[in-house]
């Protein structure tokens, strides 16, 4: 039944002699619920799963030498990095070289795209902060 029909039958159910035909023709008029597809899932962003930390060469601990090297990540579907570069540097070749080989080494949660995993990039910072007191092994160093 089309709308208008609709519409023209709630109209008539004003005249009490069309009451019970009205109501009758009516029920046709219920809105039936739509099949309609499930919307997709929202999309979600990459999420670091096992990281590590990276090797902090004893000497660069007892030098008080550290840094932040930050790496530009591309992630593949399986949430590995399929390629780690360095954006900008710790100051550091050493402690550069060793972020970016711990990096490679990560698992992400992969970003996804209607509900499937999808390639994605990142930035990921790696900071090497020496420890305060330095080791003890440092009198080596020194």
């Amino acid at each position: 039944m089309t709308r208008q029909h609709c519409f023209n039958f709630r109209i008539a159910q004003v005249a009490w002699f069309a009451l019970p035909v009205s109501l009758a023709l009516l029920a046709g008029c219920q809105q039936k619920p739509q099949s309609a597809e499930p919307a997709p899932p929202p999309p979600t962003e990459p999420m670091a799963q096992d990281t590590p930390p990276p090797d902090y060469p004893p000497e660069y601990a007892c030098k008080q030498i550290g840094g932040t090297t930050m790496l530009n990540v591309a992630l593949a579907p399986n949430g590995y990095p399929a390629k780690v570069d360095i954006q900008q540097s710790s100051g550091t070749k050493a402690l550069d070289e060793l972020a970016v080989s711990a990096v490679r080494e990560w698992k992400f949660r992969p970003a996804t795209l209607r509900g499937k995993p999808v390639s994605s990039r990142l930035q990921v910072p790696v900071t090497f902060t020496p420890p305060n007191p330095p080791p003890d092994e440092c009198n080596k160093y020194l």
